[in-house]
């Protein structure tokens, strides 16, 4: 029923775009979402000077959020195009993702700030993060890889085309790539700075990465084949993303793929995740599978869960920078 209410006060304050408007309400008995989608290419709210932000938001559960979300938006001359809550069961955390258009002019970038700070305030919210792609600066990141270059190739094409939102600081390898290889040829071509680090068990070279890191928003290991340290996990303080082939715990070892392909496994998979100090043991951000046959060779095996490698890699990627990811208990993330 409060959800409800708080729905009834949302479509008043939104209801200055005459959009056709769908929503979808979840019960609050055990999982509970709501969503609320418009399509943004409607004439009615389509104009040059409207600008697209974002909002996130983890507060204690309490009455009146929705409504005070949606007055924080529209009274400002903002109109909400998507949103997505979620409460989970039997636990009194709140949490939102806004998508909204607003005109910078009326309603500036400092003075968001200082109203969802404000609203923050009023909720004890745990987390509140507002991003504004066209206004903002890109995150800056740095990539790590070792020998496979599939996923980097593929995230420096996915930087160049603008498929993933973030500007590549420059790349660091324990692999010394030769001067006509295909990566060092395009990092050139584009001005982006190759590390070369030769590692060893004994020494990681942890602290020269830190200096380079130094600047970044967050770190991506695109098949980089060594474990980041607690120390170094502290010391950077920030989010690391990491992608592995999802033939894990099974098979190990420098060949996993003919191992598995070898046991005639059917399923194969990959998973992108935060590093923390686990191995291979921080929170989901997306996971990718696909079946494989008989009728597969151990080319075509290894060629589809590269591909994968690359799609969830992309999409985790995009997901962060879009804000779609929040963490959730200890283990969990909350992907809207």
């Amino acid at each position: 029923m409060r959800l409800l209410n708080e729905m009834s006060i949302v479509r008043r304050l939104c209801s200055s775009c005459s959009l056709h408007q769908v929503v979808r309400l979840g019960s609050r008995n055990s999982y509970s979402s709501f969503n609320k989608s418009v399509d943004p290419s409607s004439s009615s709210c389509s104009s040059s000077f409207l600008t697209h932000g974002i909002h996130v938001f983890q507060c204690p559960d309490a009455v009146g959020i929705v409504a005070k979300l949606s007055d924080c938006i529209a009274s400002r001359g903002g109109n909400i195009l998507a949103a997505d809550v979620f409460v989970p069961q039997n636990k009194q955390v709140f949490y939102s993702r806004t998508v909204f258009v607003f005109d910078p002019v009326i309603w500036p970038r400092l003075k968001m700030e200082e109203d969802f700070l404000k609203l923050s305030e009023t909720f004890n919210a745990m987390r509140s993060v507002i991003r504004v792609p066209a206004l903002d600066p890109k995150y800056k990141i740095a990539v790590l890889a070792s020998k496979q270059d599939h996923c980097l190739i593929d995230s420096l094409h996915g930087w160049q085309d603008g498929r993933l939102p973030v500007d590549i600081t420059c790349v660091i390898s324990n692999h010394n790539r030769g001067p006509e290889s295909e990566v060092i040829r395009f990092l050139e071509m584009h001005g982006v700075p190759y590390h070369y680090l030769r590692t060893t068990a004994e020494n990681k070279r942890e602290r020269e990465i830190l200096e380079l890191v130094r600047n970044t928003d967050f770190i991506v290991l695109a098949r980089y084949m060594r474990i980041l340290s607690s120390v170094f996990l502290r010391s950077y303080g920030k989010d690391i993303i990491n992608i592995h082939h999802g033939l894990l715990p099974s098979f190990t070892g420098s060949n996993p793929s003919k191992q598995a392909f070898d046991a005639g496994v059917k399923l194969i998979g990959a998973t992108s995740h935060f590093v923390t100090e686990g191995r291979d043991a921080g929170p989901i951000i997306e996971q990718l599978v696909e079946r494989v046959s008989h009728r597969d060779n151990l080319r075509s095996f290894v060629q589809k869960s590269e591909n994968l490698e690359k799609q969830c890699l992309s999409r985790a990627i995009r997901s962060y920078c879009e804000l779609r990811v929040l963490p959730y208990e200890e283990k969990n993330t909350v992907v809207f």
